[in-house]
């Protein structure tokens, strides 16, 4: 019994060179089969895969194009050739292989729709983006109708075209991303070009639906207190300036000044200045600090103005708030010092013109002015609503 244990157990073991043997015949067999696939490519292939890892972009395009016409039609190659003009800026180039790619009888199906997607961004980056939205629409019940949607929502955004962009975004709207948040910032682009036309009641209505979009929306409350304060309603304005604060506080020292002036139009001064002064010290990084003394100088004259101020910035001092304390007591200094004093201010004030600036937190590009759609990366609400340190 015990013999026949020990063949059981020799038995794997006597069959492990037959096992290696088959391996190594199978190794053979791919290499064989891979040179014979390699002998086929054209050296031109290589050489452009080679320029692109050196980031030769000239010699990859010159490489590749060569190897697309030994090969003939390569519909791989010549999608990607197509890119990679394109990425060089040669959209004629661009354009005439991925149409030269549509008139094969082989780019049929999805690979169709892939080359007119290809194509529908060429004419984009040449600034024909009737042409591209032509052929982006005639994407819309294909594989590629989310990719297609994505770049026409980007043109439309370009165009200002602001209810096709709203369109657009709820056709992309999914659970992972619902586009409510961009919907509600398109609704305050078309309530401010109403309002500026001066149709206050359909810049309303145009409110309402970003707030219905997105109840966050402070820009939106900003618009309606806006219109408020154009139609004498202060009431109302105040109610829509002050619900900032519960949508993001940051916004407030964006309307800090009007939010004042409704109140003061409504004959209570003083509780527009309490609210504000309110506001600075339960959100520190909140910049209110001027509007606090400028009003607060109109109410109250300069002592309890500078007081009031000075007490902001010592709960929170940075360079603004130096640039300020300075100021304020530059009257009292005696005239020895009041000369250094003032160059130091000046000093400090030209190193906030250069340091404190708005700036995108998404892709971090900087401005003397603030954006609602960020310049650079195209992202809404991005902005930093207070200046802040470089």
């Amino acid at each position: 019994m015990e013999n026949i244990d020990i063949w059981w157990l020799l038995i794997p073991v006597s069959l492990l060179p037959v096992f290696f043997a088959l391996g190594w015949l199978a190794a053979r067999v791919d290499i064989k089969i891979l040179m014979k696939y390699a002998k086929n490519v054209p050296e031109h292939f290589y050489a452009g895969v080679n320029a692109l890892v050196d980031k030769n972009t000239t010699a990859a395009a010159h490489h590749l194009a060569e190897a697309a016409s030994m090969q003939g039609n390569v519909y791989e190659l010549s999608l990607s050739l197509g890119k990679l003009y394109r990425q060089r800026g040669e959209n004629d180039k661009a354009i005439a292989m991925h149409k030269a790619l549509l008139d094969s009888p082989d780019t049929v199906g999805a690979k169709r729709e892939r080359v007119l997607y290809e194509l529908g961004l060429n004419y984009q980056n040449a600034g024909l983006v009737d042409r591209a939205e032509q052929i982006l629409l005639g994407l819309q019940h294909s594989n590629m109708a989310q990719s297609a949607n994505e770049i026409l929502l980007n043109i439309y955004q370009q165009d200002r075209d602001w209810e096709k962009a709203i369109a657009t975004a709820q056709l992309l709207a999914h659970d992972e991303q619902t586009y409510q948040f961009e919907i509600a910032q398109f609704y305050c682009e078309m309530a401010q070009a109403e309002l500026f036309r001066g149709n206050d009641d359909a810049a309303q209505q145009k409110v309402q639906a970003a707030l219905q979009a997105n109840p966050k929306c402070a820009r939106a409350n900003m618009i309606a207190g806006d219109i408020a304060v154009k139609q004498g309603r202060f009431q109302d304005a105040v109610a829509a300036y002050s619900a900032i604060e519960q949508q993001n506080h940051a916004y407030l020292s964006m309307v800090g000044e009007r939010l004042y002036d409704a109140y003061d139009a409504l004959g209570n001064p003083q509780a527009g200045l309490d609210v504000l002064t309110g506001y600075a010290k339960t959100f520190p990084d909140v910049d209110l600090n001027q509007v606090i003394y400028d009003k607060s100088l109109l109410l109250h004259g300069e002592q309890t103005a500078a007081q009031t101020v000075l007490e902001l910035i010592r709960a929170k001092p940075d360079l603004n708030g130096m640039y300020r304390l300075l100021g304020l007591h530059l009257p009292e200094l005696n005239p020895q010092w009041k000369a250094d004093a003032d160059m130091m201010r000046n000093v400090i004030g030209r190193q906030l013109q250069k340091s404190f600036m708005y700036r995108c937190r998404s892709c971090h590009f900087k401005s003397l002015v603030h954006f609602w759609h960020c310049p650079a990366c195209n992202k809404w609400e991005t902005f930093t609503p207070n200046k802040i340190e470089i």
